[in-house]
């Protein structure tokens, strides 16, 4: 099947991102899952093998039409659970990718897995269509969490998956845990960490559990009378696992995100540190200098457009200087070693701490937030009330 080439799916307005400091990422969003998680709010549907045939043919047209100014020194594959798809669909991915535009030999490439499709067939399948680096969803080590947030794998399987990654060459290794489900204690919670830190991955993301009215672990909470701890504990799982790490040779770079030196996630860097992204795929999103746009969330719907040449977006925004900025600095705070005031100073042609500095000063006193004088960044507790914080700039 051969898709009609839509309408240029970004507004040209690359020249405005001209002086950023990252390299541009692109985001490839893959809307498929073998189950659907109890907790999940994204984008995604049930594995649905002709409309994947036909997902990824959209996806190829709609890379193939994207503006191609600008050089991309990442690449990552989302979900959904992009490990559903065939190796030679990725590679086919990555070639459009790099033939749309230029993608340095030393580019990230990173795909999100899921610890029961992460074979060693599509393991090494993807390893050697180019993917630098495996990002696999575990999000405990107990069995009985992971029946909970309906996940397929158990904590062997994981393992398992592990043991299947490095032997596939994968040196550049991510786990996922999550924290403060339903009736979890803060020592059940460190079993999972403990575990993980024995697994030696490269980089790790904590996640912190968000119930969302429409999840169906909503309902089972709801029939089995179960609750989250109160947000104390919560407060004591992510300290108490954060030292552990710290322990473990790990060093943390963002509220959520700890690493190994040279193992911080250099496409994810990009949304924290003012960069910029083009997105590909069902619901995917974009962030280019001051525009701003976002695909259209239903995977059919996406297909038809582009099989029928029409443009996947659904809207678009140009931001103002201001609303750059700010975004800039509350995004900025995420990171641990904070926002270089200068530099956002010098792109957004903001005076900071005339702006906000009357604000901020509470939490300065409260020693939530360090104010280095070319730099502020949040302390670790601080990262606790980092919503408060980051509120100042919103």
């Amino acid at each position: 099947m051969t898709a009609t080439a839509p309408v240029e799916a970004a507004p040209p307005a690359e020249a405005h991102a001209a002086n950023e400091p990252l390299g541009l990422g692109l985001y490839v969003h893959v809307p498929f899952c073998d189950a659907i998680c109890t907790y999940c709010n994204f984008t995604r549907g049930l594995f649905d093998a002709t409309l994947v045939r036909r997902y990824v043919e959209a996806v190829i047209a709609e890379i193939a039409a994207a503006p191609t100014a600008r050089a991309a020194d990442t690449i990552y594959f989302g979900g959904g659970t992009p490990s559903v798809l065939e190796p030679e669909d990725v590679k086919r991915i990555l070639d459009a990718c790099r033939s749309s535009r230029e993608v340095g030999a030393d580019a990230e490439i990173t795909m999100e897995a899921n610890p029961e499709s992460a074979t060693a067939a599509r393991l090494d399948g993807y390893r050697a269509a180019g993917v630098t680096r495996l990002s696999l969803g575990v999000q405990s080590f107990r069995d009985a969490e992971l029946a909970l947030l309906g996940r397929l794998h158990t904590s062997r399987g994981a393992r398992d998956a592990i043991d299947r990654a490095r032997h596939a060459g994968f040196d550049d290794l991510s786990l996922d845990l999550m924290m403060w489900l339903p009736g979890q204690t803060v020592d059940a919670w460190l079993e999972s960490v403990d575990a993980l830190i024995a697994l030696a991955p490269d980089h790790v993301s904590l996640y912190l559990l968000e119930v969302y009215p429409n999840a169906p672990l909503r309902d089972e909470m709801v029939r089995t009378a179960s609750t989250q701890a109160p947000d104390d504990v919560a407060a004591e799982m992510y300290l108490a696992a954060l030292g552990r790490l710290d322990e473990a040779g790990f060093r943390q770079y963002e509220i959520s995100n700890v690493a190994r030196p040279g193992h911080r996630s250099r496409h994810n860097l990009k949304h924290w540190a003012d960069g910029s992204w083009v997105g590909f795929g069902p619901g995917a999103h974009s962030t280019l200098g001051a525009d701003r746009w976002s695909n259209i969330p239903d995977a059919e719907a996406y297909v038809a457009r582009l099989e029928a040449g029409e443009d996947p977006t659904q809207a678009r925004q140009r931001r103002s200087a201001a609303d750059q900025a700010s975004e800039a600095l509350f995004m900025g705070l995420r990171l641990a070693d904070g926002v270089d005031l200068a530099a956002v100073e010098k792109r957004h042609a903001i005076d900071v701490r005339a702006r906000y500095g009357e604000a901020l000063r509470p939490f300065v006193d409260g020693g939530q937030l360090v104010d280095e004088g070319d730099r502020l960044r949040l302390t670790r507790e601080g990262m606790l009330l980092a919503n408060e914080v980051m509120a100042v700039f919103v």
